[in-house]
């Protein structure tokens, strides 16, 4: 019985978690170029991902309000974008060090991919 209970707890956990996050899909890696209208990121599975940026794109820098001139090119990055026809828009690029929270990835999975830990 208890072991019914906590994989229905589990399984209603995961649930509440895919539903947070709606559609956005997350794009974590490095800058490796940047324009007025987009972010290139090379992902940490070494994908190049452009991102366009509009005017209602949030971007915070270690935990404080920043803007796309605060961005440089080298800067980690974690930018949770929609999804708009074939193209991610930004809708908040996070990057620099995060005071009091945990780093961005952890250690490297037997597939040689990383998971998002803190956000």
């Amino acid at each position: 019985m208890q072991r019914m209970v906590a994989v229905v707890t589990l399984l209603f956990a995961l649930a509440i978690m895919a539903l947070a996050h709606g559609n956005e899909k997350h794009v974590m890696g490095t800058v490796t170029s940047i324009s007025d209208s987009s972010i290139t990121v090379e992902t940490t599975a070494k994908k190049s991902v452009t991102v366009d940026v509009s005017d209602k794109t949030k971007f915070e820098k270690s935990g404080s309000p920043a803007t796309l001139k605060d961005l440089k090119v080298g800067d980690k990055v974690v930018i949770h974008a929609g999804v708009s026809g074939t193209k991610l828009v930004a809708n908040e690029v996070q990057f620099g060090a995060m005071k009091g929270k945990q780093s961005m990835e952890s250690p490297s999975q037997s597939d040689g991919s990383a998971r998002l830990l803190a956000f």
